[in-house]
């Protein structure tokens, strides 16, 4: 049995980790949260954009602290410094690399960024014990999980659950056993943020990918996936093979599964595309793993072509170049730089991410990218045809109907995308 603690030595600590994922895109289900933050941010200055990059690299050279240097002798608007690091996920990433710049930077501001820092520490430390009560929960019903992740990745990564803020938890486990831990998780405290109706339950293991779950500790706290996306996108990534490629990782100095490096890669290029490479973390996630001198290079070019994904892999490689200074490896470095398609969306990609916009995750330019980001004509046939038929959580909210009428989501579907489309969004 799982059963849930006393929180009152974890809880005030935390506010609500994410924005709220209720509100929903065209497709019916959540909207990427880094859109939603993004389309109210402040537009970026040449000065401040350029020192929040040269901040946020994970393993700096001396040429990356002259950079810094560089450009902190010039007039610097350290409020929007600050409100991109955090925006951006690198303020943790910053605070260390100011803080071996002598007095380059002034105290007042370093206090700032120790705060947050420090918060991310104890933000961190608290997930990582929220894990481990999961993993045991889970491990105790007989059920393996793989934390891919959150302080698991830092920790693997970066040598430091410190240097990567830990907003939740995120978790792969078996679509087989999703309703048990699910029900084993309420008993630990945590809510789902969405009701599945029960006819819909079936369908929406087939066609969604996750289950969120709020806590007295913050909302969207928790992620159970079975899948890497939503079945429209059309990436049918293989999560058993997966789980037999995982291996050993620590967070916490607990043991933990996590997915192989080669995985990793593809797992956090395709979640990068999702959201439109909206954080710079992310590139510094992946521009770490391609760091590792073990990683099976062939390996992963061939899945990434089956999968049907190698010019959003391309796309990631190109705007961490462009950003990060990172160097592309070798391996594959013929083929990233001779995919002109990938070439001109990355050039786009940096320009508004530099610009400070978004794309309106309401309107049609956001699914657009998701077709150019396609090589294969078989997976933009394959993305339009399940946007227009797979329903989702829009469609269960709309109208509810009996176990036996299901199949009629479809129709539901088709209407409401209908009616928007006559609405011009």
């Amino acid at each position: 049995m799982c059963r849930a603690p006393g929180w009152a030595d974890g809880a005030s600590f935390f506010a609500p980790v994410k924005m709220s994922q209720l509100n929903e895109i065209s497709i019916g289900y959540p909207v990427p949260a880094t859109l939603m933050d993004r389309r109210a941010s402040a537009p970026n200055s040449s000065c401040t954009w350029d020192l929040v990059l040269a901040g946020s690299v994970a393993d700096p050279t001396e040429s990356d602290f002259a950079r810094m240097r560089r450009l902190l002798e010039k007039a610097v608007d350290w409020e929007a410094v600050l409100r991109l690091a955090d925006e951006h996920g690198t303020s943790s990433l910053i605070y260390r690399n100011f803080s071996q710049l002598g007095d380059a930077v002034a105290g007042t501001t370093m206090e700032v960024l120790r705060q947050r820092y420090e918060r991310n520490v104890h933000k961190s430390l608290f997930l990582a014990r929220e894990l481990i009560r999961i993993l045991d929960c889970a491990h105790g019903l007989g059920m393996e999980v793989m934390p891919y992740k959150g302080a698991v990745l830092a920790e693997a990564y970066y040598g430091d659950m410190a240097m990567r803020p830990s907003g939740d938890m995120d978790l792969f486990v078996r679509k087989r056993d999703v309703t048990r831990l699910k029900n084993a998780v309420r008993e630990l405290g945590y809510t789902t943020r969405v009701n599945i109706p029960e006819a819909a339950e079936e369908d929406y293991l087939e066609s969604g990918y996750e289950c969120t779950f709020d806590s007295p500790a913050g909302k969207n706290l928790l992620e159970l996936q079975w899948a890497l996306q939503p079945r429209f996108y059309a990436v049918d990534f293989d999560m058993e093979a997966a789980f037999e490629r995982a291996v050993e990782a620590t967070v916490a100095g607990r043991g933990v599964k996590t997915p192989s490096a080669e995985d990793m890669l593809l797992i956090l290029c395709v979640h990068a595309a999702k959201h439109v490479w909206g954080r710079l973390i992310w590139l510094c996630d992946i521009a770490q793993i391609a760091k590792r001198r073990d990683l099976d290079w062939e390996w992963a070019r061939r899945r990434a072509r089956e999968l049907g994904i190698a010019r959003l892999v391309n796309v990631s490689f190109l705007l961490a170049q462009t950003f990060l200074l990172m160097q592309i490896p070798r391996a594959i470095e013929q083929e990233v730089v001779g995919d002109d398609e990938a070439r001109a969306i990355a050039e786009e990609i940096a320009g508004g991410l530099a610009r400070g916009e978004g794309y309106d995750e309401l309107g049609v330019s956001y699914f657009r990218l998701m077709m150019r980001l396609r090589e294969r004509r078989m997976d933009r046939a394959r993305f339009l045809t399940r946007l227009a038929f797979t329903p989702g959580p829009g469609e269960w909210e709309a109208v509810q109907l009996p176990r036996a009428f299901s199949p009629l989501y479809r129709v539901v579907r088709m209407g409401r995308l209908v009616a928007r489309l006559g609405r011009g969004v």
